[in-house]
């Protein structure tokens, strides 16, 4: 773990990781947009997920009433640290978000509250775990709702997020996040705008938690619900949830809800997801 002291050495130039899917944004016109639609405001205390070269961490600090960082990469926390180990709004952790216990962490800085936003240019590698930190799962949403998330993330990425049924980009991943959030696309991103350049382009996306307005009465049920019925995606959903129960009566259960028996997993709306499981019994199982 890592917090912010100044180092008097002279930093040196570094170049993007593989390894880490490292690629610094550089237009400024992105940066500015990143920042409006975060909405700061003088006590927001934001959390910084992948600061890198510090070129967004630059723009939020004079916002925000203090900033948390966590980046993994041990130089590019010596360049951080350089560039702002010297203010006491900058709290710097050295570690891999996706193991680190924020909570934790923040109760040796009683200054740093936890955070109510979050602001970030992710890896684009591990998107899906890091959503799932933020968020939570249908069955288990994450304990601290944050007002809201503001991410730039990889083009296909933010498609799903913010789909509608009967689309392509419609699946398991938009019905999870959107059971959690509020999920609005901002703007493009092209490739160019980063150094290096990724092979795909980019959007900025914001996401508003917030618990849904008539949640399923069996979540783990739902969720269970949601991965069966989008593993095959070319399969009517009552042939997906076969193994459940049998194809007569998911026939029954679909025309009594009123949805069509040939139906896919896209065409269902997230509130009939939900209506499909509370009225789900699955078959018993022959003891």
């Amino acid at each position: 773990m890592t917090t912010s002291k100044k180092t008097s050495k002279k930093q040196s130039s570094f170049r993007p990781r593989k390894q880490f899917g490292q690629h610094w944004l550089k237009d400024e016109r992105v940066l500015e947009q990143i920042i409006w639609t975060a909405e700061l405001g003088e006590d927001d205390r934001v959390l910084e997920i992948g600061p890198g070269m510090g070129v967004l961490t630059a723009k939020l600090l004079p916002e925000v009433a203090a900033l948390v960082a966590v980046e993994i990469d041990r130089d590019l926390c010596k360049k951080l640290v350089h560039k702002y180990g010297d203010r006491s709004d900058f709290l710097l952790a050295q570690d891999d978000f996706l193991k680190l216990d924020l909570d934790t962490l923040l109760q040796n800085f009683p200054k740093f509250q936890q955070p109510n936003k979050v602001v970030a240019n992710i890896p684009y590698n591990i998107t899906g775990p890091i959503l799932t930190k933020l968020l939570g799962k249908i069955a288990t949403p994450a304990p601290q709702r944050y007002e809201s998330i503001v991410l730039l993330v990889q083009k296909e990425v933010g498609e799903r997020l913010v789909a509608v049924p009967g689309t392509k980009a419609f699946g398991a991943l938009s019905i999870r996040v959107q059971y959690l959030a509020d999920c609005e696309l901002i703007c493009d991103v092209p490739a160019r705008a980063f150094y290096p350049p990724p092979k795909v382009d980019s959007v900025v996306v914001k996401l508003s938690p917030r618990a849904i307005a008539t949640p399923a009465d069996n979540p783990r049920q739902l969720e269970t619900l949601i991965k069966l019925g989008f593993a095959n995606r070319r399969k009517m959903l009552r042939k997906n949830l076969k193994s459940l129960i049998d194809l007569a009566q998911i026939n029954q259960l679909l025309e009594k809800l009123g949805f069509n028996p040939q139906c896919r997993a896209e065409d269902l709306t997230l509130e009939n997801w939900i209506i499909l499981s509370n009225n789900f019994e699955p078959a018993k199982q022959d003891k």
